[in-house]
């Protein structure tokens, strides 16, 4: 099929779709999306002279993102990045990885049918059965952050504060990862995968030449390679039971996980583990931040939380976007798609599609049923699902428990980010209970 057929969106709209500001504008973008899903719901992306990259598919309705999230067959998370990319960042995977554009092998880069033997490995120990045996942990946690978070006085920056710090530390111990090399992780995890936001990215990375970036990128591989190998071999020989002792004595048609296998397990447990669950506990906080009455209805009866917590989850949309590659001729959405096109699942367009969710900008904890496509769907979903919400649930109990009312002290920022987004600032006023 010749590009002149496809449905090409004009240059300035595909600029937003690929421009990390412009998911820090949010309300603009969704009515973009709005626009797009009446006018243009599966449109061609073509690149533009800022912002140099393969061309795609832009998929914006979620019956049509529900549909291929679920046809695995189809649509593949391989050859091509499953995550949106410039052609400057592919090209350099392929340099570290010696041709694949996958920097890191993972959960979320492999196809069927060993996608399902990597997941299985640990999809028990993320299951609610398993996960009550940290909860109590997790309680411990929590309740130290909102010490933290007290001890800091009335106005504080909760993403700074709580959001950022608690879902990190979590993941961590869950892992066994040990407290004092938090910080060291939280650094590799941000010179590996660059984060799109200057205040975001503490490492430097945006700053340096290119070939400096090779240096730190590869320095960072080798980095994250030591590091958890020196831990395999500790629970190789003492395992012991969080992640990392599964990850380390696991066998895949009778052989352990080879290096580059087991150092993506690790990475993607560390780097998907905290960020996301970090966004939507900052987007409930806002949401009740500027719902007064919520708070307190949920205060005195905490059978509401369920509700914030799924409403948080679909309202900030964490994981922004998924990639995928047509295995064949296909259509979606009533447009033909060619084997081997690029196509963008919209995460955000679909949790804001009304077709599906009434009044969609709206946080409605009360809104039911709540079937968003933040966690994915299919063979894909989320392996940290059930952990999310634990986690958001007990901070959110602990939260409740001890402070008496929240407002607004300033006007919240979000991050510039086409993959995963949210908040990066919120200013809060916080009264102690």
């Amino acid at each position: 099929m010749a590009t002149m057929d496809r449905p090409t969106l004009d240059r300035e709209t595909a600029r937003e779709v690929v421009d990390p500001a412009s998911y820090a504008a949010w309300d603009p973008l969704l009515d973009t999306f709005d626009r797009l899903r009446e006018e243009n719901p599966v449109a061609w992306i073509e690149p533009g002279e800022e912002y140099a990259h393969p061309p795609f598919w832009l998929v914006t309705r979620y019956d049509d993102v529900m549909r291929m999230s679920k046809d695995n067959a189809t649509f593949l998370n391989n050859p091509h990045t499953v995550v949106f990319s410039l052609t400057e960042g592919i090209e350099f995977a392929k340099a570290m990885t010696g041709g694949s554009e996958h920097l890191v092998a993972s959960l979320v880069t492999f196809d069927g049918p060993i996608h399902m033997k990597y997941r299985k490995l640990t999809q028990e120990w993320f299951m609610p059965k398993n996960l009550r045996s940290v909860e109590d942990e997790i309680r411990e946690i929590a309740t130290a952050a909102v010490d933290r978070l007290l001890a800091e006085g009335e106005e504080v920056d909760f993403v700074k504060a709580v959001s950022a710090p608690y879902p990190l530390h979590v993941v961590m111990q869950i892992m066994g990862v040990p407290e004092e090399d938090e910080p060291r992780m939280l650094m590799l995890t941000q010179q590996l995968f660059g984060g799109q936001d200057d205040d975001l990215n503490q490492s430097g990375i945006k700053n340096l030449p290119p070939e400096a970036i090779t240096q730190l990128v590869a320095g960072a591989v080798a980095d994250f390679e030591a590091y958890f190998a020196k831990l395999t071999a500790e629970r190789r020989a003492n395992p012991t039971g969080d992640v990392a002792s599964t990850i380390a004595n696991a066998v895949i048609d009778g052989e352990p996980l080879n290096d580059r296998d087991m150092m993506g397990y690790y990475i993607i447990l560390a780097a998907a583990g905290h960020d996301t669950t970090s966004a939507s506990t900052a987007g409930a906080m806002l949401a009740l931040a500027q719902d007064p009455e919520q708070w307190a209805k949920v205060k005195a009866d905490r059978s509401l939380l369920g509700g914030i917590v799924e409403e948080a989850i679909r309202w900030t949309t964490p994981v922004q976007h998924f990639m995928r590659t047509a295995a064949e001729d296909t259509e979606v959405g009533g447009q033909q798609i060619a084997k081997g096109d690029w196509l963008m699942m919209n995460y955000v367009a679909a949790n804001h599609d009304p077709a599906v969710f009434d009044n969609p900008r709206k946080f409605d904890a009360a809104r039911s049923p709540n079937r968003h496509l933040a966690f994915g769907a299919g063979a894909h979903q989320c392996l940290g699902l059930h952990l999310a919400r634990l986690e958001m649930r007990i901070l959110f109990e602990t939260l409740l428990d001890r402070i008496d009312s929240v407002e607004l002290a300033g006007e919240p920022k979000r991050a510039k980010s086409t993959f995963v987004g949210g908040l990066k600032t919120l200013p809060l006023r916080l009264k102690a209970s």
